[in-house]
């Protein structure tokens, strides 16, 4: 990789699977972010083939190799602040008000996009095992200019897809 990362690749909930697939739609990545659940620490092995990853530690990742990732990871990527989470419902801080632009996350295997605060929110689905009747999905993220782009690829039958906007819940709203 030269200079800062432009194409970056979103994955999450592995839960210890990681696909061909979800490799694939990864390669040409500058960077991935794994927002956690990553079940295998061979699956960051595995995924820093392709690109240098960033991780951070979900609800499942147990373990001294787990308790090496942190809870939250900053990365800067040109101009684009990105925070990285695994479960959005526990954000430490006001991503707007600390100059962030993205906030990656996982947690709930439902892949989508919103934006707030002029903070876009991304998670990019479960890569893992199907959960309910979830699609399988990795996501890239585009921050060579603004407006940020995101598009979803899912897994079980290959080619792009963008899902309908959801609406990421307001972290403010539990205090």
């Amino acid at each position: 990789m030269r200079g800062a990362p432009s194409a970056i690749g979103l994955i999450s909930d592995t839960h210890g699977l990681l696909r061909e697939e979800a490799l694939s739609g990864l390669e040409g990545s500058d960077l991935i972010i794994h927002a956690g659940d990553v079940g295998d620490p061979a699956i960051l092995e595995r995924l820093n083939r392709v690109a240098r990853v960033v991780a951070v530690r979900g609800n499942i990742d147990h373990g001294a190799w787990a308790t090496a990732l942190p809870e939250t990871a900053a990365v800067v990527g040109g101009a684009a602040r990105i925070f990285v989470i695994h479960n959005v419902h526990d954000l430490p801080l006001d991503p707007a008000a600390a100059g962030f632009h993205v906030v990656v996350s996982g947690h709930s295997h439902r892949p989508g996009q919103s934006e707030r605060g002029g903070v876009l929110y991304v998670n990019p689905g479960s890569a893992g095992p199907r959960r309910f009747r979830l699609p399988v999905t990795v996501a890239r993220l585009n921050i060579s200019a603004a407006p940020f782009t995101v598009e979803f690829i899912e897994l079980s039958n290959g080619p792009p897809r963008k899902p309908s906007p959801r609406k990421v819940p307001d972290p403010s709203a539990r205090r």
